[in-house]
């Protein structure tokens, strides 16, 4: 959604950029954690108190967008003020909602900081609706009305690309009352994820089991995400036994969510007369159809390359047969890479050294001047987000840290769309500055691949390297075959749900099961997956978020392809990729990548991934046959 004259939307003031990996630690009392290792909150508002007085402020304004109404036509300077207003107006709400879900986040328990959050939902929507005819009014208008107003007042240059996007999605734009109607019906379109969260992740009742060495955990999600990895196969089996017969127990309820989620996008989709739900969440980016349904084709097509690294790692894990509870552990025997929160800066920076010193720099000022919430406390959100909404003041970013290498992948990961949102916010006008998620997720598994590289360049020892070459080929089960494998899930539900079926429990363990097995050659022999796993559609928060995960994948490949070129210190590629970073949303992400050099069009990229996946594979083989 362009800031410049769309209505106020908690989905776009907000832009939580999620990790594919959730990160997980030990506990401690937030009282206990180190001042500078928490979010500075006061760089937004110096108290809640100062909260309250922006926020109403905000809302005294909110009858005057009214004013424009059936004016915006008349004139160029009627035009500019307002999208000037509008725009102002979205930039302190950006803030505001910063800080709202901020606080909820940092103890999701606590009923004051939901209060906030939910209160910023209500008045996105009570804008939105007054605002709702401001797309109308200015699709009437025209491209060659639109040029001439641009032409007599220069102010409007910033606002062309929104302005002329506004035009291409003309078919979809609804009249003044109809959009009114969707923009009060966006108070009821988060339910289905409000009540998902709040149930997965501070109510529902996780089992408690006994381990081989005597210890009871109690298996939360972030406790799933590390005991699902311990070295005991015995230990994993019964951890996702456990884990995933919980959500089995209340698949009925979490069944019921996805459904109304998923007819939510369906009433949007039919309302602004979209062929389907796919075609109107990849028209909000211009991303052709074609692109998501060809990355789940180039995958099924290579299934076998994933399948040869299964069997590698079943090779490693000296086991009988693999099982989907074997795959988060790691396969080199006594090699656990350990890291400081200090040790892991260091080392991130270090990585970080092909991009030049002004974007080490960055990134040092965001370690110094706490612009990150690093340990887990209890009630604390877990997983790791970057948030880049506060124009004016700098990106946030939020972490589970426990020391793994993986918390460190993790934290260049989010540094990467921290980055992004901190050179687009600075390159870019307020209305070009908020970015694609398509483009967003190239910024982050970037700085994966430049860290990865960094470890290969200076560690020799071959169970080492061997723990590295398995954690880069892991990173492309999950970031890219996995999320895949969801993007295909969601197209098939939404498949079902558009062709008139309802979606029970029972039916998304089915088509989400029959993925899985095909995915992970379950009748093939290669990885045994038990029937209780085809549950895990219940666990994965993604599935609410219309269409999000297939651009893991896709940006992956483009990233992949990008970060070859740096390292190979191609002539301009850095320069190029700045650009792409600082460029913001000034041009659809299509189009942004192919200026940065990757044509994602094309299969190209991901044949080039596969290349570069059994070329780590060829290593590793080469380094177990000695």
């Amino acid at each position: 959604m362009n800031h410049c004259f769309k209505s106020i939307n908690i989905a776009s003031a907000l832009l939580f950029i999620f990790s594919q990996t959730q990160a997980v630690a030990q506990t401690r009392e937030r009282s206990e954690v180190p001042t500078e290792y928490q979010w500075n909150l006061e760089d937004l508002y110096p108290s809640v108190e100062a909260w309250e007085e922006a926020k109403d402020k905000v809302v005294s304004q909110f009858d005057e967008v009214e004013k424009f109404k059936g004016k915006i036509g008349k004139s160029a300077k009627n035009l500019l003020k307002c999208l000037e207003f509008n725009t102002e107006l979205s930039k302190e709400f950006g803030r505001l909602a910063s800080y709202a879900s901020m606080k909820s986040d940092m103890d999701i328990r606590d009923s004051n900081n939901l209060s906030m959050k939910q209160e910023l939902q209500q008045l996105a929507t009570e804008f939105g609706s007054k605002a709702a005819f401001i797309t109308p009014e200015i699709v009437e208008l025209g491209k060659k009305k639109i040029d001439s107003f641009i032409k007599k007042e220069p102010k409007l240059k910033i606002y062309k690309f929104p302005l002329y996007d506004a035009l291409r999605t003309k078919d979809h734009t609804l009249s003044d009352k109809e959009e009114k109607i969707l923009a009060q019906a966006g108070l009821l379109s988060s339910g289905p994820y409000d009540i998902f969260s709040i149930f997965r992740d501070a109510e529902a009742p996780f089992p408690t089991i006994k381990l081989s060495d005597g210890n009871e955990v109690t298996l939360s999600n972030a406790a799933y995400t590390m005991y699902r990895s311990v070295p005991n196969q015995a230990d994993r089996e019964a951890v996702f036994k456990a884990f995933f017969g919980m959500y089995e127990k209340f698949k009925g309820t979490f069944g019921a969510q996805l459904y109304a989620n998923v007819k939510t996008d369906i009433f949007y989709a039919k309302t602004r007369n979209y062929e389907s739900s796919l075609h109107s969440a990849l028209d909000s980016d211009n991303i052709p159809v074609e692109v998501y349904k060809t990355l789940i084709k180039n995958v099924n097509d290579n299934l076998d390359t994933l399948h040869r690294y299964l069997n590698l790692k079943k090779r490693m894990l000296k086991v009988d047969t693999l099982k989907y509870s074997d795959l988060y552990t790691s396969p080199v025997k006594d090699v656990e890479l350990k890291y400081t929160y200090e040790e892991a800066q260091k080392l991130i920076l270090d990585s970080l050294e092909p991009l030049g010193k002004s974007y080490q720099d960055t990134v040092a000022k965001a370690f110094k001047e706490r612009w990150l919430d690093v340990y887990p406390t209890p009630g604390k959100r877990s997983g790791a987000y970057s948030n880049g909404s506060a124009y004016d003041v700098h990106p946030y970013m939020l972490l589970n840290y426990n020391g793994q290498y993986e918390d460190v992948s993790t934290t260049t990961h989010e540094l990467g769309h921290t980055m992004h949102s901190y050179y687009a916010n600075k390159a870019q006008p307020y209305p070009t500055a908020d970015y694609s998620i398509f483009v967003a997720e190239v910024a982050s598994t970037f700085n994966e691949a430049l860290l990865i590289q960094k470890m290969l360049d200076t560690i020799k020892d071959d169970d080492i390297r061997l723990s590295l070459l398995m954690n880069y080929l892991e990173g492309i089960r999950t970031t890219v075959v996995r999320q895949t494998q969801f993007a295909e899930f969601e197209l098939a539900i939404h498949d079902k749900a558009e062709g008139g079926e309802p979606l029970t429990g029972d039916l998304l363990n089915k088509i989400y099961g029959d993925i899985l097995k095909r995915y992970y050659g379950h009748d093939k022999g290669v990885c045994y997956i038990d029937d209780l796993y085809s549950v895990e559609w219940a666990y994965i928060p993604h599935f609410y978020y219309n269409f999000y995960v297939y651009q893991y994948a896709t940006s992956f490949t483009a990233s992949a392809a990008l970060s070859e070129k740096v390292l190979a210190k191609e002539n301009g590629v850095v320069e190029k990729y700045m650009n792409m970073l600082a460029a913001g949303g000034s041009d659809y992400p299509i189009e942004l990548l192919k200026q940065a050099g990757v044509d994602m069009t094309t299969s190209d990229p991901f044949n080039e991934m596969m290349a570069g996946m059994n070329r780590a594979m060829d290593e590793v083989e080469k380094i177990l046959d000695k």
